[in-house]
C-alpha cells in the first residue's frame, strides 16, 4: 500500500534520446510492490516533447494541465486538460507541449514481464523494471 502526495516522489529527467524538457515521477510502480501496472506523471516544458517512439503495450493517459498535441503517424490530435488519450500497441506516438505553461498528464502502462513479489523483495535496491529508463520510458 501506498499514501503519499505527488510531489514526494522524486522528478527526474527523462533522459531518452528523441525527448526534450520532459520529466517524469514514478507515482506508482514495482518498487511499491504494484505486480501490474506502473502510473507515471510526465511534466513536459513549454517546446518540449516525449521521444517519437512505439513498444507493444498501450499507454494509458489522463491530461492533468496544460495542452499539448498527441503525435501519431496518421495525424496529430490536439488537448488539453481534462482530455483522456490511448496509444494501441505497437502505434507509433509522441507528446508534444502546445501550450505556455508545463503540461502534466498521468500514464498508465503494465508491468512488463510481471512478477508477484513477495514482502521480503520490498528491501531489493530495483524492483522496477523501467528504473534505467531502457523500458517504457514514455
Amino acid at each position: 500500500m501506498k499514501v503519499e502526495h505527488y510531489t514526494e516522489t522524486l522528478l527526474e529527467d527523462v533522459t531518452v534520446e528523441g525527448s526534450k524538457g520532459c520529466k517524469i515521477r514514478w507515482l506508482i510502480s514495482q518498487k511499491d510492490m504494484a505486480p501490474n501496472f506502473a502510473t507515471r506523471m510526465f511534466e513536459v516544458a513549454p517546446g518540449g516533447f516525449t521521444p517519437y517512439h512505439t513498444h507493444n503495450f498501450e499507454h494509458e493517459v489522463y491530461v492533468l494541465e496544460g495542452e499539448g498535441v498527441f503525435v501519431t503517424e496518421e495525424k496529430e490530435y490536439p488537448f488539453k486538460a481534462g482530455y483522456v488519450l490511448y496509444a494501441d500497441p505497437g502505434m507509433k506516438h509522441q507528446f508534444r507541449n502546445a501550450g505556455d505553461s508545463t503540461l502534466k498528464f498521468l500514464c498508465i502502462v503494465p508491468i512488463e514481464n510481471p512478477n508477484p513479489i513477495i514482502k521480503e523483495e520490498k528491501e531489493a535496491e530495483n524492483l522496477n523494471p523501467f528504473a534505467s529508463e531502457e523500458v517504457n520510458d514514455c
